[in-house]
């Protein structure tokens, strides 16, 4: 028995701008193919540079996670397992005997994309954007026992584009709008709620809802957001995320921000900007408490300003300056006390490296996965 697509969807819009890109035919031929392999390129105004490598796999289990290193390496390739029509994940094949096999990893997957939408973070959308089909071929070849799949989406301030009543902070993006945004309602998704999954098309979907634009509030929010995400009152019955976090699921949390969560006295000669209530070790609780105390099942994966190594040069955030990125050790801080939780450099000419090393992580994570209750 098999699933219907989530992530092969997810490789067509951005195969489709290919013109005569030999990935086109592959792409085209794949019906007829057993296996599919796709690489996932960096964007235009990337070029072929290398990316910084998450430390992920076996350097995060245990010890908490790290930040990465360079890595010559300028694309991942994931192979998308079996890829004719209409065909997605592997559900298990019922034996001669009857029963299926015990369930031995994950069956369901949350993934909340926690996404910086300040005046500095074009780049780092795109780059987003650009990697995240790679991302999800290699997730639906890696996870055998994933079964569904949640994506959603949130910025680091109350995203003024919502829909009425979840201008909030966490509430899942359903419409964006202003500078560099994709100006669009992202809605209806096929789950007839605020969040993704794998009935929709993917690549689509998730353009429209990651390309939040830069005109947020310069003073983020980003882990008060996600704690709002995840949290209860999000997420009850007719509220903003409702359905979105699901006790049996294993939850992946991505971050990108260029500067630090932190309570800054005199910002620019400005305002004081607050930053996100509590502590790291605040955050981390509020996170393994809506998992019901099981810290292993959750995956943070955050690409910031690294503590070290940090190949990223300073932001001059005072200046209006966008290139570069604040060091986030809070934010770091936070990533590394979790099981699975790994660093990426967000100045990195693209992502492709960081979430095809990510995937060990999330599949590890998914096979350790312990039910609840």
């Amino acid at each position: 028995m098999r699933r219907t697509p989530l992530l092969a969807l997810a490789l067509a819009p951005a195969l489709a701008c290919a013109g005569d890109d030999p990935r086109e035919s592959a792409t085209a031929a794949a019906s007829t193919l057993p296996t599919v392999t796709i690489t996932a390129s960096a964007s235009a105004s990337a070029g072929t540079d290398a990316t910084d490598s998450a430390t992920g796999g076996s350097a995060t289990e245990g010890t908490g996670g790290g930040s990465d290193s360079d890595d010559s390496a300028g694309s991942a390739s994931a192979s998308a397992g079996s890829a004719s029509a209409g065909v997605k994940f592997d559900l298990g094949i019922v034996p001669d005997g009857g029963a299926l096999p015990d369930d031995t990893g994950c069956e369901n997957v949350d993934l909340l994309f926690v996404i910086d939408n300040s005046g500095s973070m074009a780049d780092e959308q795109q780059n987003l954007i650009n990697s995240f089909p790679g991302f999800a071929a290699a997730m639906q070849s890696q996870l055998q026992s994933a079964e569904s799949y949640h994506v959603g989406v949130i910025t680091s301030d109350t995203n003024a584009y919502n829909g009425l009543g979840c201008t909030l902070p966490g509430a899942l993006v359903t419409k964006t709008g202003g500078i560099d945004s994709s100006n669009q309602t992202c809605t209806p998704y096929a789950s007839g709620k605020n969040y993704m999954n794998e009935g929709d098309d993917l690549g689509q979907k998730f353009q429209c809802a990651a390309k939040v634009g830069t005109g947020g509030s310069g003073n983020e929010q980003p882990m008060y957001t996600m704690g709002q995400a995840i949290g209860a009152s999000l997420n009850a019955p007719g509220a903003c995320n409702d359905g979105f976090i699901r006790e049996d699921a294993l939850l992946v949390v991505v971050i990108i921000t260029d500067e630090e969560d932190d309570h800054e006295v005199n910002a620019c000669n400005q305002l004081p900007q607050s930053g996100s209530p509590g502590e790291p070790n605040d955050w981390y609780n509020t996170l393994v408490s809506a998992k019901e105390g099981i810290e292993t099942n959750i995956v943070v994966l955050s690409l910031i300003g690294p503590p070290a190594p940090n190949t990223c040069p300073a932001l001059d955030k005072c200046n209006g300056g966008i290139q570069g990125a604040e060091v986030g050790e809070r934010i770091a801080q936070f990533t590394q006390m979790f099981t699975y939780g790994t660093i990426g450099q967000v100045c990195a000419p693209n992502f492709d490296t960081f979430f095809s090393d990510a995937i060990g992580v999330i599949d590890s994570a998914c096979k350790n996965f312990k039910p609840p209750g």
